[in-house]
């Protein structure tokens, strides 16, 4: 019996810790600032008759 409630144990305390570290890994993304949407190369036109 104590070998099962040992299994029961670790499963919970490992879910725990897994839900823990997913609910950080969210917590980083939504800390980080939004990142402007500005193109690196830009490309004048000609004009009509190239």
């Amino acid at each position: 019996m104590s070998r099962l409630l040992a299994a029961a144990l670790t499963v919970v305390l490992a879910s725990a810790l897994a839900v823990g570290a997913a609910l950080g890994v969210v917590a980083l993304l939504d800390a980080t600032p939004e990142q402007p949407n500005t193109p690196l190369i830009t490309y004048e036109h000609a004009g009509q008759g190239s």
